[in-house]
């Protein structure tokens, strides 16, 4: 059984080193008879211990348990930890290398846990992954060297079962948003706090005067009544219609910090689909490149952010220019009641703008027109000065040149009536909850 499993045993550098320097003790002593002697002494004790070694890493038949413990599901763009317990069957404490075979889109190479297994005495090895695309990650075998005291020779242990994982959507950044919003904490994620402007909304209820409430909404009844100023509170009307529009297009697979713009889309979709159902509003999703790839009516039913999180988890693009004129004539026929339709796409220069600009107009006659533009956030660091050389100026002005661009592209959305959004990717999720929550106070939606 040993010669069988003698293609698992490795050796280790200790044993290199040894075997060199009695090899160099061998060539002292064609000169020197006591340092022959001392060679030979030499080669019988690292024979012992090799044979002792040897004897002590088969001493059990499995001497190594080890077990990957993985989530049901990733979240992209987000940490997520993998957990491994691992379990030592020897008699003496063992002591391991540990690979992991990790799934081939981390290119980690490198990944190497060094410990000690005590008898009879789980250890958890706990390390972090960041899964930047979406998709399937395979998981192989995890195999650990286990070595003795000795440390000659190491014996190598295939442990746990190839396992698949699923990477979606940022669900990690769908719950934070929600949980502070559940602990009304939101201003902790940059949520600003919007008064409410107006009565435009349903009544909900009468409360004690705060200062700083709408006299307009002064309850004289009531404060006749309580004897204390009373107001009425109003909450937002409910059952609007809120899409996220997410153009696949060969613009939107740019990278910034390792996630696509078509990523940052899909994530912050996730989370306002979220947030527009906690409003009691309803949510769908259109995505769209050559042709419309997924449309789901906007509801606020059961079932619905689920459906939601599944379809946007197999977007990806195509590197085609999107069909606008196809997305608006499906939005017309079967989006009829006025929605909150948030475009998420991106244009480099006005030219590109204007070339696509109709389909943009023609829908904000029905319905509110957010268009999402992305600031590129490696060009601009092109705009600080490092030399004045003339290639690095040259590098500047243009830069500089494609950040006006940006300006202008909004500009020219907002002279037709078309709100829009310039923001860092990394900002999107933030800025684009703001804006939604700043037209439910003005009444826009």
């Amino acid at each position: 059984m040993m010669i069988g499993n003698l293609k698992n045993i490795f050796i280790r550098n200790r044993l290199y080193y040894s075997l060199v320097t009695i090899v160099f003790l061998f060539v002292l002593g064609y000169f020197f008879e006591p340092v022959y002697v001392l060679a030979k002494f030499s080669l019988l004790v690292l024979s012992s211990l090799l044979l002792i070694d040897l004897l002590l890493l088969f001493s059990v038949k499995q001497g190594i348990y080890a077990q990957r413990i993985t989530p049901v599901r990733m979240s992209n763009g987000d940490t997520n930890e993998i957990k491994i317990i691992a379990s030592s069957q020897y008699l003496f404490n063992i002591k391991f290398n540990m690979i992991d075979e990790l799934p081939y889109q981390f290119q980690i190479r490198d990944f190497d846990v060094e410990g000690t297994l005590e008898p009879g005495i789980e250890k958890e090895i706990n390390y972090k992954l960041m899964p930047q695309e979406k998709g399937e990650y395979n998981f192989g075998q995890i195999m650990v060297y286990a070595f003795s005291f000795i440390g000659l020779l190491s014996k190598r242990y295939k442990c746990g079962k190839p396992a698949t994982v699923a990477v979606y959507p940022s669900f990690m950044q769908m719950r934070k948003y929600e949980f502070l919003a559940v602990a009304n904490r939101m201003e902790e994620a940059g949520i600003k706090k919007i008064r409410q402007k107006g009565i435009h909304a349903e009544f909900d209820k009468v409360r004690e005067y705060v200062q700083g409430d709408d006299y307009r909404t002064m309850n004289w009844k009531a404060t006749a009544r309580k004897g204390n100023l009373m107001v009425n509170q109003y909450q937002d009307e409910k059952s609007k219609e809120v899409y996220c529009v997410i153009d696949k297009s060969r613009l939107m697979k740019m990278p910034f910090d390792g996630l696509s713009l078509l990523d940052y889309s899909i994530n912050a979709s996730l989370v306002m689909s979220n947030i527009a159902l906690q409003k009691h509003d309803k949510a769908g999703l259109i995505a769209y490149n050559t042709q419309i790839d997924n449309f789901i009516m906007a509801d606020n039913r059961t079932g619905q952010l689920q459906k939601i999180l599944e379809a946007l988890f197999n977007q990806q693009t195509n590197f085609l220019e999107s069909n606008l004129e196809l997305l608006y004539l499906t939005i017309k026929k079967k989006v009829h009641q006025r929605s909150l339709l948030i475009m998420f796409t991106n244009y480099e220069s006005l030219v590109s703008l204007k070339r696509n600009l109709n389909p943009f107009k023609e829908l904000s006659r029905n319905h509110l027109v957010l268009v999402i533009i992305f600031k590129n956030t490696e060009i601009e660091k092109l705009t600080k000065p490092i030399s004045y050389l003339p290639e690095d100026i040259y590098y500047q002005i243009t830069a500089e040149k494609f950040i006006y661009d940006k300006k202008l592209i909004v500009r020219e959305l907002n002279q037709h009536g078309i709100h829009a959004i310039l923001t860092n990717p990394q900002d999107l999720t933030v800025n684009l909850i703001n804006k939604y929550l700043e037209f439910k106070s003005l009444g826009m939606l």
